[in-house]
């Protein structure tokens, strides 16, 4: 007689179910509580009347609608011309353009602020220095000053609107041509056509890229940190953080976080139902690729225009960077008898908060990699297979952390774990659960996307043959997804060195990350420092995309997404 194996499948989907409750409701739980409550632990609305009555707060609640909605116009400005031309026109290097755009996607936006702060600060700016030059300008005339709502608004926006691009860029690719040769045939010129059929179609993705700027500007706190702070203003986050500062204020921190967590929510509805309206749906079977419209004698304006374009977020920030980095005086321009690695050799040899950072940066990042993509691959096999009764409820879960701002996750965690049963803060493990949580719904789309590739009946198969849910996971359809596990693996540890509204929450002296220790040198002036900190997080993030296409399998190369 033999002994019926025991099948983990069941308690294992429980644990899912488990640890998914814990990440997202409990933080969230423990933000509202205090939210509502004053700091004896009674109940109380005071909070949300100090939060809409005093100007303290009123003044960063307005900066950041201003920020978001000129942020979010500006993008579609500049995005949708610029994803017409690579999209639906002949311009020269359009494939060299997408790839440029997608190269700015890797500098995180706090590194991109540190860089525009080196070109275009009022005295020191290296743009600045140039103009006085060649115009003879006194020393205290700037052309450009960072330090400025606008200036904010600008370096938010060289970071922000290539999402937009590539909605509108994707978009455009997938346009029938035949509805536009239709069109011409009809006796319709370009711009009739482009008015009737080009514009209509794109619309609904424009407004959702427009909403994902929105939620962008509206969330960020790296760049308004690095620019909005010097300057003498807050933002929604900043404010945020600043309750933090001795002595912390954690009721009027939840207060601020919970109507930026509901707006947020909102927002994301609003994408859902732009993204899902059938106005402009088209019907039918194949068709062929869009034709290209002929720009005959302005190709090459039009691509002038478009590296003048992509220099602000790349071009420029990377030339201040490498300038700053290897230049005796941050200030001076670097020439080769001026060429120096003192700032590499204090870095890495002299400041010794670097390698403790560094290191818990990496073994951060490898294990949120690991341990999102294993719960991310679990939750998705389920969801895509329906393998429990409740999986809506999971699918629910595995998405939510997309409406929770990195901030506000931070100051939900806080709370969360400096009590019993679980007193995390202070160790690794918060920052742990942080970046999962931040990062989840990126990898849980990847796989469901990917699962639809993968037929049930390869696993129902080794089900007949007596194999568990587990045991086909892992025999049959972890094998198949091979491409989407590297890619997601390598996503989620290049979101986790970029991440810093929730690291700058949660860390302690014993678990600063490479984000937090840039911020940190900000405030005691060690430019050389942060601009060689800058470059490592660059470097070391392209060489895990590129480690990830060389491992990606020969047929299915390895190609990252970029998740809004």
């Amino acid at each position: 007689m033999t002994l019926p194996r025991f099948d983990l499948s069941r308690p294992m989907i429980g644990a899912v179910v488990a640890i998914l409750a814990v990440m997202i409701v409990l933080p969230v739980g423990w933000l509202v509580v205090y939210a509502f409550s004053d700091k004896a632990g009674n109940p109380t609305l005071a909070n949300f009347v100090t939060l809409f009555t005093d100007p303290s707060f009123e003044d960063p609640l307005i900066t950041t609608l201003i920020i978001a909605f000129s942020t979010s116009a500006i993008c579609c400005v500049v995005a949708a011309p610029l994803g017409w031309l690579v999209a639906r026109t002949d311009m020269p290097l359009a494939r060299t353009f997408r790839v440029l755009v997608m190269a700015s996607l890797v500098t995180p936006p706090f590194v991109g602020a540190i860089a525009w702060e080196m070109l275009a600060a009022p005295n020191s700016g290296l743009l600045n220095q140039i103009w006085r030059t060649v115009t003879g300008a006194p020393a205290d005339e700037a052309l450009f000053d960072i330090y400025t709502l606008t200036g904010l608004i600008f370096t938010i926006v060289c970071y922000t609107f290539p999402y937009v691009f590539i909605l509108v860029a994707n978009a455009l690719d997938r346009m029938p041509g035949e509805l536009e040769d239709a069109s011409s045939m009809l006796g319709a010129g370009t711009w009739a056509t482009a008015r009737r059929i080009t514009i209509p179609l794109a619309l609904p993705t424009l407004l959702a890229g427009a909403l994902i700027a929105f939620l962008q500007a509206l969330n960020i706190f790296g760049s308004p940190a690095i620019l909005a702070i010097p300057a003498g203003f807050h933002t929604l986050t900043t404010k945020i953080w600043s309750l933090f500062e001795f002595p912390p204020k954690p009721e009027l921190a939840a207060a601020t976080a919970l109507p930026l967590l509901v707006l947020t929510v909102a927002l994301l509805r609003a994408q859902s139902l732009v993204l899902g309206r059938r106005s402009y749906a088209v019907l039918g079977g194949k068709y062929g690729a869009p034709r290209l419209i002929r720009l005959g004698s302005l190709r090459i304006p039009a691509a002038l225009l478009a590296m003048a374009l992509l220099s602000l977020p790349l071009f420029l920030p990377y030339a201040a960077l490498f300038n700053t980095a290897f230049s005796p005086i941050s200030s001076e321009f670097v020439t080769p008898a001026t060429f120096t690695l003192r700032n590499v050799f204090f870095t890495f040899g002299q400041l010794s908060s670097t390698m403790p950072a560094l290191v818990n940066t990496l073994e951060l990042a490898t294990l949120s990699a690991t341990v999102c993509g294993l719960l991310a691959l679990l939750v998705s096999y389920i969801v895509a297979r329906r393998a429990v009764r409740g999986w809506p409820v999971l699918n629910f879960l595995a998405t939510a952390p997309l409406a929770i701002p990195g901030i506000v996750l931070g100051v939900g965690l806080f709370l969360a774990y400096t009590r019993p049963p679980l007193t995390l803060y202070g160790t690794i493990w918060i920052l742990l659960i942080a970046f999962v949580t931040i990062e989840l719904p990126a990898a849980y789309q990847q796989f469901r996307s990917a699962f639809h590739a993968v037929h049930p009946e390869l696993e129902e198969a080794g089900r007949m043959l007596g194999a568990t849910r587990v045991r086909t996971l892992w025999n049959i359809t972890g094998p198949l997804l091979r491409a989407s596990i590297v890619a997601t693996w390598c996503f989620v540890f290049v979101g986790v060195i970029r991440e810093l509204s929730a690291a700058v929450i949660l860390f302690t002296s014993e678990t600063k990350v490479v984000a937090v220790l840039i911020f940190d040198l900000k405030e005691s002036g060690d430019v050389g420092a942060i601009a060689v900190l800058s470059l490592t997080i660059v470097v070391i993030t392209a060489f895990v995309l590129a480690l990830a296409n060389r491992l990606g399998s020969g047929r299915d190369a390895v190609r990252l997404r970029t998740l809004a």
